[in-house]
């Protein structure tokens, strides 16, 4: 099963985000590598030119000439930034001075100080007015970083959804298909795009419809002109002889006359669409154990509890009453429960069975299918009784499935959501 985050749109956006910032990035490195040295050289051209003045001034004086506190025997102490210095002394010699150069950050602080060795051997100190350089640069550098970040995430994840927006509008279609097979109806509006996939899902709905419709006009014409000429051969059949073959062809009419009105049942639950009243599960269960009982075959309720659905009570009986038969003919007892489990009433079938074997249990409410092979003591039935109860289950918004229970037997299982409390 795919997460949320195993998407087209989440892949795409991931890509792009990805992309630009490893080219930011490269940019942003390149940048620095290559026009850092330019940028400091300009700043050291401009500190040598402010230098170059008090330096020419003081070696103008001449040796020994009192030229105030700005000239000093000795260097001060300080911790010595080498870097600087080098690019101050080119910038000094570009210039026309070859003096020796060093730069001191003083230990009482301020700014830092350019010593400029004069020829007679003093030191002449001319303080270096520069913005100091940030005192935390990681993490403005990584708070500059995660802006880019979240800018170029945003911004890609709002031009991604717009683009697969029309990839979107048919999962949200897909997944609202009803139990009927009708697909929502979407508005067409929107970038020709988006107006282009909800027209094809809209006439994809239109042609789904056709089909079923037609499907089941099919399904009940046919079963419904059965009707006649079985008729017809049932008046003939009981004009037979009383012998073995006049049982088999009655018997074989019944058998045609189940199928056909299964047939028409099946068609009317898949076209009812009246309103749903609320209704006990657990009272529908004890009646149809005693429908069974009084028809003389095995079944009791063995667990219930307060379970409100909202549903066709007749059509609900009609799927509980499939359910317990299967169990009771086939399996030769069906065993009810109904309890509430979280938002949801389960209705459990239990059986006595062999059960049905594993290849085939997928394949179990197909029409017509029966494995009688696998089930003791077969008794009548059409081999749609499963399929009308599932069809019945899932337009009220519910499921049935069908499993061997670990301790044997068929476990017939239906779950419905719970009605709303009332008020």
């Amino acid at each position: 099963m795919s997460s949320a985050w195993d998407t087209l749109r989440v892949r795409v956006t991931v890509l792009l985000v990805g992309a630009i910032l490893l080219v930011v990035s490269l940019a942003s490195s390149l940048s620095f590598f290559f026009m850092g040295p330019g940028r400091f050289q300009a700043m050291d051209d401009a500190m040598a030119a402010r230098i170059a003045v008090p330096l020419s001034m003081a070696e103008a004086a001449g040796p020994g000439a009192n030229l105030g506190p700005a000239v000093r025997a000795a260097t001060p102490d300080g911790h010595v930034v080498g870097p600087m210095a080098q690019g101050l002394g080119e910038a000094l010699e570009r210039l026309g001075f070859r003096n020796t150069v060093s730069v001191v950050a003083l230990e009482q602080g301020g700014p830092p100080q350019a010593a400029v060795r004069l020829s007679d051997g003093r030191v002449l100190m001319v303080p270096l007015f520069m913005p100091p350089p940030p005192a935390n640069r990681f993490w403005e550098m990584l708070f500059w970083f995660l802006l880019i970040a979240m800018g170029t995430a945003v911004a890609t994840a709002f031009a991604i959804r717009g683009l697969t927006r029309p990839l979107a509008i048919i999962e949200d279609a897909l997944a609202k298909v009803g139990p009927e097979g009708e697909l929502p109806h979407i508005a067409e509006r929107g970038t020709a795009e988006l107006r282009a996939a909800a027209r094809t899902i809209n006439r994809l709905s239109e042609r789904l419809k056709a089909a079923m419709e037609s499907r089941m006009r099919i399904v009940a014409a046919a079963a419904h002109d059965l009707r006649t000429p079985m008729t017809r051969l049932r008046l003939r059949a009981e004009f037979l002889p009383e012998d073995v073959d006049r049982e088999k062809w009655l018997q074989d009419l019944d058998e045609l006359d189940r199928i056909a009105d299964s047939a028409i049942r099946l068609v009317r639950e898949e076209v009812e669409k009246d309103a749903k009243t609320p209704l006990a599960l657990d009272r529908l269960a004890a009646e149809v154990a005693g429908e069974l009982r009084d028809m003389a075959l095995p079944a009791e309720l063995v667990r219930t509890e307060e379970a409100n659905v909202l549903g066709h009570p007749l059509a609900l009986k009609r799927a509980l009453r499939n359910l317990a038969i299967n169990a009771a003919t086939h399996g030769r007892h069906a065993r009810l429960s109904v309890f509430a489990r979280g938002e949801e009433a389960v209705l459990e079938v239990r059986d006595e069975g062999p059960g049905i074997p594993e290849a085939l249990l997928a394949r179990v409410f197909e029409p017509f299918f029966r494995v009688d092979s696998a089930r003791q003591n077969s008794g009548p039935g059409t081999g749609l009784g499963l399929a009308i109860a599932r069809e019945i289950v899932e337009r009220h918004g519910g499921t049935l499935t069908i499993s061997n229970a670990p301790e044997g037997g068929l476990l017939q299982v239906i779950r419905l959501p719970l009605a709303p409390p009332q008020r």
